[in-house]
């Protein structure tokens, strides 16, 4: 298992690392879709009940179709236009809201039941991977590669430390009825970790710690490097409300060792638009 892991996971690596480096922007773009794509299909067939499956299909692309059409438009241009302004100044805002208020209120009621909330979970499925992609590839556009990974590794530290300080002290639960492996140590870790990874990186040019650190100063990068792992602990956790709603381990089994895409971006769902927002890029 841990070899077949490893392996997907050093093939998935190879894949993003040579898209993310190649001189023109496409490949990245048709990663971006197909990833969006799979991580809506896979919401979708987590948040429907048994009678509405037939919709995650439509739904998911729904999801490609509007990812297509995005990256088909900026593809020359960059994001910009009236389809950047619905984007980056409606969607991506509403969809920070969405995750820390809506998500996190599911999560500390830890459940996800009523119809209502059905039809929420519908419409986020397909905005989420949308929205979280859109803000990666405008960092990418308007900052740099280095920017993105520093966020993206703000994610892996913050999920690593998690993991390692929850086993070494990790005995009250953070969410039993939710993820009963979480612990308050785990989550206090990762968040101390992501804390000083934003003041490590704050001193690389380019980073996104030290985007942050020369708009709001050293106090605020370390507190947002707290808030982002938090917010990314609700996105683990939202994702286990969804698959115990639905009564499976994984999204999907679409990548082997790992589950499906959505159990691999989780974390970086709600991140994204709320570091969007905070980095002031979207003021283009």
């Amino acid at each position: 298992m841990l070899k077949q892991r490893v392996i997907t996971a050093l093939i998935l690596l190879v894949i993003l690392g040579a898209a993310m480096l190649a001189p023109v922007r496409w490949p990245l773009l048709a990663i971006f879709v197909l990833m969006s794509t799979l991580a809506c299909w896979e919401w979708e067939r987590l948040s429907l009940t048994q009678e509405q499956q037939r919709w995650a299909w439509p739904l998911a692309m729904l999801n490609g179709a509007l990812m297509l059409w995005l990256s088909v438009h900026w593809y020359h241009t960059g994001p910009q236009g009236q389809a950047a302004d619905l984007v980056y100044r409606g969607l991506v805002p509403l969809m920070a809201v969405l995750w820390v208020v809506g998500a996190t209120g599911l999560v500390l009621q830890a459940q996800a039941t009523q119809r209502a909330q059905g039809v929420l979970l519908s419409v986020m499925g397909v905005l989420a991977p949308l929205v979280a992609w859109a803000s990666l590839y405008l960092f990418l556009h308007t900052q740099g590669i280095v920017y993105v990974l520093s966020l993206l590794v703000l994610i892996w530290v913050a999920d690593i430390a998690a993991y390692f300080a929850g086993r070494a002290f990790g005995k009250a639960k953070l969410a039993p009825r939710v993820s009963p492996g979480k612990t308050w140590a785990g989550a206090l870790g990762g968040m101390v970790a992501a804390a000083a990874w934003m003041l490590i990186s704050a001193n690389w040019a380019g980073s996104f710690g030290a985007d942050v650190q020369q708009r709001w100063g050293w106090v605020a990068t370390a507190a947002l490097g707290l808030a982002l792992a938090a917010l990314s602990i609700v996105g683990d956790l939202f994702e286990s409300l969804l698959k115990r709603r639905a009564a499976v381990k994984d999204s999907s089994q679409l990548l082997p060792g790992h589950g499906g895409v959505y159990d691999r971006i989780d974390a970086l769902l709600p991140v994204a638009p709320v570091a969007l927002l905070l980095s002031g890029a979207w003021l283009f």
